[in-house]
């Protein structure tokens, strides 16, 4: 993973460039705003999520088929971004926050290991306890035959921070 800006970051002094500080947002989040494209068309759409540090990649589930998937198919670049509010000043007209932007490539998982794996990724990262939800969810293999497992491979990321120490 690249930890970078594309362009120059105006307040500089709040760019995040300490990875730990990085990985802390992305392990504390829970949504992502993903942005898609397609022929000139953009998409924006918010999902839960899970961060697998392994792989520096996001597990989103979704719908076997629908306007993600579509967008997905025709080009699979991709940007992201995870936002910690930390809520509005009052009377300062500034906001407390610490927020991600990150770039790579969206893909649909499409072998059922892998997408056991994207499964206990997102569910351990969403749930205090998954395995009732797994059980609930997708009790045996014909059960991914009706979800869809994404995954997000990030490869370059930026951080901004506005918190007031």
């Amino acid at each position: 993973m690249t930890i970078m800006a594309r362009y120059h970051m105006r307040k500089s002094e709040r760019e995040i460039t300490e990875i730990t500080e990085i990985i802390d947002i992305l392990l504390k989040g829970k949504y992502a705003t993903i942005s898609l494209c397609r022929n000139d068309e953009p998409y924006l759409v918010t999902l839960s999520y899970g961060y697998d540090r392994a792989e520096n990649a996001l597990y989103f589930h979704a719908a076997p088929l629908g306007l993600k998937l579509d967008f997905i198919k025709a080009n699979p670049n991709a940007c992201g971004t995870v936002i910690e509010d930390h809520g509005y000043v009052v009377d300062q007209c500034e906001q407390n926050f610490r927020s991600l932007v990150f770039f790579g490539t969206m893909s649909i998982v499409d072998d059922l290991d892998d997408m056991k794996h994207a499964m206990n990724i997102l569910l351990e990262h969403l749930e205090g306890e998954p395995e009732p939800i797994k059980q609930r969810n997708v009790p045996d293999d014909e059960s991914y035959k009706k979800v869809s497992m994404l995954k997000f491979k990030i490869t370059e990321m930026t951080g901004k921070s506005n918190l007031k120490k």
